[in-house]
């Protein structure tokens, strides 16, 4: 019986434990570390936001997660895990790795603040090595990325900014409705079973609503959204259940 008591006394102490300092931060505010892994967390319930800053007072949709659960090869491989899932949906580095334009930044909530985009890839029209090449005088798909890994919210997600553009000779302006219609054309290269460099990887989608809102309002270019963002789950070498 006294044994008994001791160990119910053991537990209510425990339960009235402070939880650890590391899974707390300065703010009282519980640290994504203590929970299990997640697909995304949403920017702006910590201050950030859905759209990336272009610098003139205006932002692009960051309308494509690939999720956080997606297989490590690509979460975790750093720029050749992300290069390479490019490669294989359509997409490549581009021109000569030469990049006109400054980098456009974003703030996923994490506790990084605004930082800049990773990479930028464009539609490789067949030719991972110089398809970009046309892309940049013809205009067609492209997208920049954000990783989601500061110390309030390390999902791991990797943020896009999906957008269709024009020519050179119009400099690169976003086609009518390109944000959603890069958007729908990223996904429906990606769904399903793509390889490249030996690496099959496997896509499913799924649209979500309510994490960013509709219309034109703070949109570069005056161009509306429809406020779909659509979050894409990698597997890699396994179809998904």
């Amino acid at each position: 019986m006294l044994a008994v008591l001791q160990l119910a006394l053991l537990s209510v102490v425990a339960l009235a434990s402070p939880a650890p300092a590391d899974l707390v931060n300065r703010d009282g505010i519980q640290s994504p570390f203590a929970g299990p892994p997640v697909a995304y967390y949403n920017p702006v319930d910590l201050g950030g936001t859905m759209f990336d800053n272009t610098g003139n007072g205006l932002g692009e949709p960051l309308n494509v997660i690939i999720s956080g659960l997606s297989s490590p090869e690509l979460i975790d491989g750093g720029l050749d895990g992300i290069v390479n899932y490019a490669r294989a949906i359509g997409f490549s580095k581009e021109c000569l790795d030469i990049h006109l334009g400054s980098p456009f930044s974003a703030n996923l909530g994490d506790g990084h603040g605004a930082v800049n985009q990773t990479i930028e890839l464009r539609q490789d029209y067949g030719s991972s090595e110089i398809g970009t090449c046309l892309e940049s005088l013809i205009g067609g798909n492209h997208f920049r990325v954000y990783i989601q890994n500061g110390p309030l919210a390390n999902s791991g997600a990797l943020f896009l900014a999906v957008s269709k553009e024009e020519d050179v000779e119009t400099g690169h302006d976003i086609t009518p409705d390109g944000y959603n219609v890069g958007r729908d054309q990223l996904v429906a290269h990606a769904i399903g079973a793509k390889s490249f460099d030996d690496i099959t990887y496997y896509t499913v989608a799924q649209n979500i609503t309510g994490l960013m809102p509709a219309g034109s309002a703070g949109v570069n270019h005056g161009i509306a959204v429809d406020g779909i963002v659509t979050l894409l789950t990698v597997s890699v070498n396994a179809r998904a259940e």
